[in-house]
């Protein structure tokens, strides 16, 4: 191993032991909308009534919690078939039939324009080609429609390379290249991945000025925003510079502009 390698891999985990526990989900239908619910207490309020889709909905928890919370229907979208599978098995065992969850991997042309809410949890900074699934789900929205979407870390937080569950070296991405942490990750995961673009799920090094500069480039209008900083720190976050470092969560409801009034009003 190159003199970097070993210095990680000291600073790692055995691969013999398991994943570090502060990178377990443990999904269940119960905790599925905590991370909404933290940034949105009035989550319930958004989806009532309402008819939502999922975008990157996984295996299904989200979406099935979601009709739980009184939405009037959900589509839960996700390229992933296998996921797709066991989501359609989780809403069937809570006798949840297709007229209130549908699970599919590409959207009907007749259902654009149909959704009063799109919502996404822990996704924008996995997906390939964020610019067009942003443009994807405007494109999903009926004229006054909303888009309620929370993810983190973002790529330069402290753990937004998301090793931690094989290092807890903070911000392993700046201090080491990513030559190094693949080869030392190879110990851990056998996917073949040799660049962040390629790892499980996908990373797109998804900074907080990169996500800003995407949304105004699509017009979209900010109706809340928060931003949330380790440590609770979050006055880090009005700090140039210093707000790419500790920003580990980026909480909004984005309007495209002509389809209902944008307030500006943020919170960091």
């Amino acid at each position: 191993m190159r003199v970097g390698e070993r210095i990680l891999a000291a600073l790692s985990r055995s691969p013999a032991e398991g994943d570090l526990e502060e990178a377990a989900d443990g999904w269940t239908v119960e905790n599925a909308l905590d991370g909404l619910r933290r940034y949105f207490p009035d989550l319930a309020g958004l989806v009532r009534g309402r008819r939502v889709l999922d975008f990157g909905c996984g295996a299904g928890w989200q979406a099935v919690a979601l009709a739980r919370e009184g939405a009037a229907s959900v589509v839960g979208l996700d390229t992933n078939e296998a996921a797709l599978a066991g989501a359609r098995e989780l809403a069937a065992g809570l006798g949840l039939g297709e007229d209130r969850v549908r699970f599919v991997a590409r959207l009907p042309a007749e259902w654009l324009g149909g959704f009063d809410v799109v919502v996404s949890q822990n996704a924008m900074e996995h997906f390939a080609e964020p610019e067009a699934v942003l443009r994807a789900m405007c494109g999903a929205l009926r004229p006054g429609g909303r888009i309620v979407m929370t993810f983190g870390p973002p790529w330069y937080a402290p753990t937004g390379s998301h090793m931690h569950f094989f290092t807890r070296v903070p911000w392993v991405n700046l201090v080491f290249s990513e030559r190094t942490v693949l080869a030392v990750r190879s110990r851990y995961r056998s996917d073949g991945a040799t660049r962040y673009e390629e790892v499980e799920s996908g990373l797109n090094r998804m900074s907080v000025g990169r996500f800003e500069r995407i949304t105004r480039g699509l017009g979209l209008g900010v109706e809340r925003r928060y931003y949330r900083c380790v440590r609770g720190l979050d006055f880090l976050g009005r700090i140039p510079l210093a707000r790419e470092l500790f920003i580990n969560n980026v909480s909004c409801v984005l309007v495209p502009m002509g389809g209902g009034p944008a307030v500006p009003r943020a919170a960091s």
